[in-house]
């Protein structure tokens, strides 16, 4: 365990550009252009369409079409800012995380353009995190209006990513298995890169290709459990049934085939690899963390004290890694950001501790609604920002971390990129 680094504690700013190092590895890691080529199939007799959509979708269309050899065609949906240019598969930008009418005009185009297929045809499907909203088709008898208020009270109500995703399935057109069962007689190909905890391909873009086993009853228990009182509308849609989605066993479905082929504990494998290279142990706690952002960042603050003073569960010098998706219920009129609550709640409760630093962030490079991915904290962070004449307490209780960690010069930004596999989380004690 290198003795150099063991015997010089790493302080700003070469902790924080440890950390840095490590939170780009774990994104690289992620690259649809590392990721797509050992996993393309066999041409196909027949045409292959090439469909999909989140925040990596355009990127991983540009993989595709730089490593096959044959004719291709097809359509996939993005955020707004994450386009890459293709020449066969048009790309489409469309909002995150609340739908828009550009997203649901591709969705529609999207069901039209596998709607005609035939056996010796492959329908390739790339499919990544921001999906669900990227592809906001409303069943029949709603509107997108209907979807943007229930996905606006979903976000702001504390709901997991499992919980809001279910709820979308139930009120879509195309997701929950509705775009695999149109490509029927074709074969279908899901290539996934996840960004949800326990990598569920049904909770990944709320599975447009995939089984769902969950019911239009799990969905009204999801709204009723968080308080919110959806239009009419849904409410009729939910009760009734009739937004039920595709289940398993359904014979539209049998072939269709599903690979993960990107994750959140891969891309913590790629960062504890950096760490390790530097001389200092990483241990990964868990890529799948849910919870209240800010109660996270509490109990991790426990575990970096306890380490730090009694060496256990591990020994100092070391870092510790953890991934997975937090929840954020809005109380404040703050800017939000679910890595940058969980570093604010992190601090406060270590008040200040001098050998112990952290790095968190989102993997797209946006936390929440803002285009900062997350932050860096200091031993001093709170120092700083009271000689500055800010609150700690005060600006977490109010969601605003990121004007807190901003008027530090402490964001981490870094622009779209073009992958997706969840929150990072890093924190770093010295010896």
């Amino acid at each position: 365990m290198g003795s150099a680094l063991s015997a010089t504690p790493l302080r700003r700013p070469a902790a924080k550009e440890l950390l840095r190092q490590m939170f780009d590895a774990a994104i690289a890691s992620a690259q649809p252009a590392v990721c797509i080529p050992p996993h393309l199939p066999e041409a196909p007799r027949g045409r292959l369409i090439v469909v999909g959509a989140g925040k990596a979708s355009a990127a991983m269309a540009r993989a595709v079409e730089e490593n096959w050899q044959g004719p291709l065609s097809g359509l996939v949906v993005t955020r707004y800012g994450y386009a890459v240019p293709c020449k066969h598969i048009e790309i489409v930008e469309a909002a995150h995380p609340v739908p828009d009418a550009a997203g649901m005009r591709a969705a529609r185009r999207m069901l039209g353009l596998v709607g005609d297929l035939r056996e010796e045809d492959l329908v390739l499907c790339l499919i990544s995190g921001g999906g669900s909203a990227l592809l906001p088709l409303p069943a029949d008898g709603l509107t997108l209006d209907m979807k943007q208020t229930v996905s606006r009270a979903l976000l702001a109500s504390g709901a997991t990513i499992s919980e809001m995703n279910c709820v979308r399935r139930h009120l879509s057109a195309i997701k929950g298995g509705r775009l695999g069962a149109a490509c029927f007689p074709a074969q279908v190909l899901t290539l996934l890169i996840s960004d949800v905890p326990g990598d569920r391909p049904v909770d990944i873009a709320s599975g447009p290709t995939v089984a769902d086993p969950t019911t239009c009853a799990d969905a009204l228990r999801i709204l009723r459990r968080h308080g919110i009182e959806p239009p009419r509308e849904v409410l009729e849609l939910l009760e009734s049934g009739r937004g039920e989605s595709v289940k398993p066993g359904d014979p539209r479905l049998a072939r269709a085939a599903v690979r993960t082929i990107a994750t959140p504990q891969m891309a913590l494998e790629a960062a504890a690899g950096v760490a390790r290279h530097a001389g200092i142990a990483a241990h990964i706690l868990g890529d799948a963390i849910e919870g209240e952002a800010s109660d996270v960042g509490k109990v991790f603050a426990g575990v970096a004290l306890q380490v730090a003073a009694r060496d256990q569960p591990v020994s100092a010098p070391c870092i510790l890694l953890s991934g997975g998706e937090t929840t954020v219920t809005v109380r404040g009129s703050g800017r939000g950001g679910r890595n940058v609550e969980f570093l604010l709640s992190l601090a406060i409760a270590l008040e200040g501790h001098e050998r112990i630093h952290a790095l968190a962030g989102d993997t797209d490079g946006v936390d929440g609604q803002e285009e900062i991915a997350g932050a860096y904290m200091s031993p001093d962070s709170l120092a700083r920002a009271r000689a500055l004449g800010l609150n700690p307490r005060d600006m977490l209780g109010e969601n605003d971390a990121h004007r807190f960690f901003s008027a530090l010069g402490d964001s981490v930004i870094t622009g779209p990129t073009l992958t997706n596999v969840n929150d990072f989380r890093a924190i770093l004690i010295e010896k």
